[in-house]
């Protein structure tokens, strides 16, 4: 769903990423704009990022961005590579991996960039030099659409208008990195365009990741006296190798590679159009249409589950092969909003109202092709297409939020959404993946906000969601046919749709223009969760998507910011319990609790009420401390730390590997003005080398043979737990120069 939330402020470039919003006014909490409500009658705890944060090599990805800067944000690093990042807020994730269930929607400039195939974010695909700023609403407000069960993620780009000059930054260091970036913009009295571009090639700190990332965002303008409308576009190319989990026991290689080539190349092209019209001071229409298509090829170097120890290595019986996929996706939408802001019988009011539709396909084909016995898979034997799917899916809402003044210091929100979506699965080889679903849900909210001083907010909200099955989940729900992700499709059961009911207290104020605070305690609840789980082996993507019942997100995050002369600090700490709430069974060969529990020749585990979510860390905290040296130079530090976590497959949270461990990294920046435009800036990462890893799974170690090469017996298998290496010290530095531009004529 086309969505929009800006908030309007000023920041200056090197202020603390994280700002508490006491004195901000959120721009729209709608699809569109819309005319504004202030902070003071919004009943959640927005968070903002500038796009200041993402300048220089601070932070290298957006998802990096989140993870330093905003509090309740952990990632998890699925692949070995820094641009396909998990990143989870209060429990809920938005990833690019197709194993991974959605919680969070993200959006840019008013459209949602989930891709359709598996409701994925493709954070590389972000033109990260053109964002003006983020905003992080929690909850599962329905005015922001479907698959909105934990938050969502509003990215609002720069323009012309607000953007007079630009900048060239060049930078690089380590690991072979090396990027140029550039935007600029210029305007006149009606008309402007802004545009922005980033490079970046690096090798990788692992023996077999290197990346490329390529983006270009260029938007132009125009403003009259009721009217605006801004076109935009955005092309992103990318291609991002990673080099997967790895058994513990080999981690004093870090930089090893289970099997190789892993990659993922992504081509982008987007087109959005905004346009509105303002009828008087309290009456608002607008209107937002856009086309996003995006094609993606994976390449996936795999451990052959059918492999058979019993007979000898050859054609038909590799150890070791490679899936290859091709995903063509696109998708067209556009929405209408009119917003009043007329009192209704003396109260203030502030009314919106619309529509929303959009429809994407994908074209999705599935190849494999064997390999050898070797950890590098690369090979010249024939490739079988297995797979070819097409997929439609359309999603249609109306919707309707009203703020209401009670008095001068307390307001009521009262908000809705029907939404109605259809997901239609076509078979090109056969006909066992066809299928035609239909889901059809109003979801309520209700929100209470007072200002018992000018210092002081204090809020409560309930509201619901729904996450609509996608494609991938709806092909890959049988745990006879598990997929190696995202490989393998099968004819499968229907899933039922995920409703979430979500409660959030909370209070923020500012004690003096120095010190703001907030707090916020939540709780959201889901019915017929959808969880994807390991089936082991000696492919570690392998699995299934199954409801597992209700399951539980609850916590708490605490947020501080001061200001004491030249120093500027902010503290962010959360708390996440997240937790099965329905007795199941699972199947999970590789875990060592596992039991014939269903069937005599089962290896499952009993999941137990209490028993917690994989991945989900239960404690984060953040630290942010800058220090200006006047206007000639700044000084900076992160610490972001989180506790440990559970591995996937291990849902009942007894296998005898236990957590991964919980970690601390500490990362320093600094710029410099050098005169005539010239800035100098630097940054370390993980300044003290720490070896972390924020993400594991069980699987099946297959090459257990001499130099780690692959045992064609079988007889030294062994289960393991895998975890993602996480990456070592890292130094960058870089110059940036800056340039004013005359208004255009």
């Amino acid at each position: 769903m086309p969505l929009c939330l800006a908030c309007a402020f000023a920041q200056a470039d090197d202020a603390p990423a994280v700002v508490a919003l006491q004195s901000v006014v959120v721009v729209g909490t709608t699809i569109l704009p819309g005319q504004g409500v202030p902070l003071s009658e919004v009943p959640s705890n927005v968070q903002t990022l500038q796009g200041a944060a993402l300048k220089g090599p601070r932070a290298s990805t957006l998802a990096q961005a989140l993870d330093q800067g905003v509090g309740s944000v952990n990632v998890n690093d699925t692949s070995g590579n820094a641009f396909q990042l998990d990143v989870n807020f209060r429990g809920f994730t938005a990833s690019p991996a197709l194993g991974t269930p959605q919680g969070l929607s993200v959006f840019l400039d008013g459209v949602r960039v989930n891709e359709v195939f598996g409701d994925t974010v493709n954070w590389d695909l972000i033109p990260e030099g053109a964002i003006a700023r983020i905003a992080v609403v929690p909850g599962s407000n329905p005015v922001f659409g479907l698959n909105t069960l934990g938050g969502a993620l509003s990215v609002t780009t720069r323009d012309g208008f607000d953007e007079s000059g630009g900048e060239v930054r060049a930078w690089g260091g380590q690991w072979g990195r090396k990027a140029v970036d550039f935007e600029g913009g210029v305007h006149d009295a009606h008309l402007a365009a802004f545009v922005a571009g980033n490079v970046l090639h690096e090798d990788g700190w692992g023996d077999n990741d290197p990346s490329r990332v390529g983006q270009l965002f260029a938007k132009v303008g125009w403003r009259a006296d009721h009217d605006r409308a801004d076109l935009s576009l955005s092309l992103a190319n990318t291609r991002l190798e990673g080099n997967q989990t790895l058994p513990v026991t080999w981690l004093s290689d870090y930089r090893a590679a289970y099997s190789w080539p892993d990659f993922q190349s992504n081509r982008l092209v987007f087109v959005n159009a905004n346009a509105s019209h303002r009828f008087d001071a309290d009456l608002l229409v607008e209107g937002n249409a856009f086309h996003r298509q995006l094609k993606t090829f994976v390449f996936n170097s795999n451990v052959n589950d059918d492999f058979d120890p019993t007979r000898a290595v050859g054609d038909g019986n590799q150890p070791t092969g490679n899936a290859i996929n091709d995903v063509a996706q696109s998708r067209s939408g556009a929405s209408m909003q009119l917003t009043s802001a007329t009192a209704v019988a003396g109260h203030a009011n502030h009314l919106s109202a619309g529509a929303s539709f959009e429809s994407g396909f994908t074209a999705f084909t599935q190849s494999s092709q064997e390999a050898g016995s070797s950890r590098d898979t690369t090979s010249d034997k024939p490739v079988s297409l297995d797979t070819s799917l097409h997929a439609r899916a359309s999603v249609a809402g109306l919707f309707a939020t009203d703020t209401l003044g009670l008095g001068a210091k307390t307001f009521l929100n009262l908000a809705g959404r029907y939404n109605v979506a259809h997901v239609d699965l076509s078979d090109r080889l056969g006909i066992a993946l066809n299928g035609r679903h239909t889901f059809r849900r109003f979801n309520p909210s209700v929100g209470l906000t007072t200002n018992p001083s000018d210092a002081v907010t204090l809020y409560g909200t309930y509201n619901e969601g729904m996450r609509v099955p996608t494609p991938v989940e709806l092909s890959c729900a049988d745990p006879n046919a598990p997929c190696s992700l995202p490989n393998a499709f099968s004819s499968d059961p229907d899933l039922k749709p995920v409703i979430s009911h979500n409660v959030e207290l909370g209070a923020r104020g500012q004690a003096t223009e120095a010190l703001r605070w907030s707090a916020a305690v939540f709780r959201t609840e889901l019915r017929d969760d959808i969880q994807f789980i390991s089936s082991g082996g000696g492919a570690t993507s392998a699995g299934y998507f199954q409801n597992v019942g209700d399951t539980r997100r609850q916590g708490a995050g605490f947020g501080l910011d001061a200001t004491a002369g030249a120093l500027t600090l902010g503290a962010h700490y959360s708390l996440v319990d997240a937790t099965f709430r329905t007795p199941l069974v699972l199947n999970s060969p590789d875990n060592s609790t596992a039991a014939p529990i269903s069937c005599a020749q089962c290896t499952d585990i009993q999941v137990r009420p209490g028993n917690h979510l994989p991945s989900i860390p239960r404690h984060t905290f953040k630290l942010r401390a800058d220090y200006a040296f006047g206007e000639a130079a700044s000084l900076g530090a992160t610490l972001v730390a989180q506790g440990s976590q559970y591995a996937r497959g291990d849902e009942n949270n007894a296998d005898v590997n236990g957590k991964t461990p919980g970690f601390a990294l500490v990362s320093v920046d600094g710029r410099m003005r050098l005169g005539a435009g010239w800035e100098a800036f630097a940054n370390v990462f993980n300044l003290f080398n720490r070896r972390t890893s924020n993400f594991a799974t069980l699987g099946e170690n297959v090459f257990t043979g001499p130099g780690r090469g692959f045992d064609a017996t079988g007889a030294s298998w062994r289960a393991e737990q895998f975890r993602t290496a996480g990456a070592p010290r890292g130094i960058w530095a870089g110059l940036t120069w800056h340039f004013d531009a005359p208004s255009a004529s």
